[in-house]
């Protein structure tokens, strides 16, 4: 068996990588989404890593999370801050490694990172979307990253990985396209939001909703844009992602730069510092309104509703590959009980599952850090996906 190396990837690095465009869904063909409406042209942002292999068994889909991007691993330049969202997983040597797989990672529809979205001109009336951005679903985006996956000439991809709402976008992948899916990797997600996640998400819009700079989400030809109420809607779910032993061990009660309490309504505590300063920063990469409409298809998301009416089991009867499904001890956005259902109606489905619950005290965002008991378990799943698609092709080590 062959192995593909970026040769100019040091350290583990895949090096220097270039954000790419696809477009489709051109008119007289736009692409119709589950809304009941149609949008295009399409453009997705996305990135590869790696090679493709002569026999094109080796690619990997990555799906990235609410506010994440097709920048995945490497940089751009040498005046990066730092590697993509998930370089501790993807390149040479690591659990995804891009000496044997060809990783592919695209920006989602309805994002703010290269792909259209709401903030996208519209080339009905020459200026952004706004709100007449028709409302997408997990699905719309499933959709949309097939179209990609099919201009690279990719007929089944080896395995699809995600967590949080690539989590999602991983279930959808494997049952909306069960042919073209040999594995699928879903980490700390679920088969649809309870009503505790949607609240979150909801005060989150309302808190951007509520800016006087919102104008009713036109607020693209203004100078002043809603950016309190993203930075709060930001603040609102990093409280989410962590957990109480993280904000324990992270912060406790210590105070920001000072001795005492001020007695007025300043950043006293390390927590409230930390949290402005997220909020201050998210607002510099992330729009407003894309974030209105990645949260409501997160919301929408209902694997069971939409592919088995109403009945997990019956929504896992479509699958046809291999699941790895992760879940960590201090996610309370998305907990454990939540994947141990997803992975029972699997099972009643005789599929071939493998499910992991970790010990992590670092909450939903656990997926992100560094963690060598994940990293194991992930290189083994794909190996043994690999080595399974050789073995179908006759190839011989």
């Amino acid at each position: 068996m062959s192995e593909y190396v970026d040769q100019t990837a040091p350290g583990g690095s895949v090096g220097q990588v270039e954000k790419r465009f696809f477009t489709f869904a051109a008119p007289p063909h736009p692409l119709a989404v589950e809304s009941g409406l149609s949008l295009g042209p399409v453009t997705l942002a996305y990135e590869t890593y790696g090679e493709l292999a002569p026999q094109k068994d080796n690619a990997v889909l990555v799906a990235h999370a609410l506010t994440g991007d097709s920048h995945a691993a490497g940089y751009y330049d040498a005046t990066d801050p730092k590697p993509g969202w998930w370089d501790i997983m993807i390149g040479p040597g690591k659990a995804i490694d891009t000496r044997k797989y060809f990783v592919v990672c695209s920006n989602v529809l309805g994002g703010c990172m290269g792909s259209t979205g709401p903030g996208s001109i519209n080339p009905a009336t020459d200026t952004p979307y706004g709100l007449e951005f028709p409302v997408v679903t997990i699905g719309d985006m499933v959709t949309a990253q097939k179209a990609l996956v099919d201009h690279l000439g990719i007929d089944r991809l080896l395995a699809v990985v995600g967590g949080s709402m690539g989590g999602m976008q991983v279930l959808e992948w494997s049952v909306r396209y069960p042919d073209m899916v040999r594995g699928a990797v879903s980490l700390a997600s679920t088969t649809k939001h309870s009503a505790l996640a949607i609240a979150f998400n909801e005060v989150a819009r309302q808190a951007i909703m509520a800016d006087p700079n919102w104008r009713g989400g036109d607020y693209s030809r203004y100078p002043e844009k809603p950016d309190m109420g993203l930075a709060v809607a930001r603040m609102i779910g990093h409280i989410t992602y962590l957990s109480d032993e993280a904000m324990r061990a992270k912060f406790d009660r210590r105070l920001q730069d000072r001795c005492d309490i001020s007695f007025n309504f300043e950043a006293d505590f390390q927590v409230e510092s930390y949290l402005r300063h997220q909020g201050k920063k998210f607002v510099d990469r992330f729009d407003a309104n894309s974030f209105l409409y990645v949260t409501k298809a997160a919301d929408y998301f209902n694997l069971e509703k939409a592919h088995g009416n109403g009945s997990a089991v019956a929504a896992f009867s479509r699958a046809k590959c291999a699941y790895l499904v992760v879940s960590f001890t201090s996610d309370w956005l998305y907990p454990t009980y939540q994947s141990r259902a997803m992975v029972q109606a699997m099972k009643k489905n005789g599929l071939d599952v493998s499910f992991v619950e970790i010990t992590a005290d670092w909450g939903h965002d656990a997926f992100l850090l560094p963690n060598p008991r994940l990293e194991a378990i992930l290189s083994r799943f794909l190996a043994r996906l690999l080595d399974a698609a050789r073995l179908d092709s006759g190839e011989k080590d």
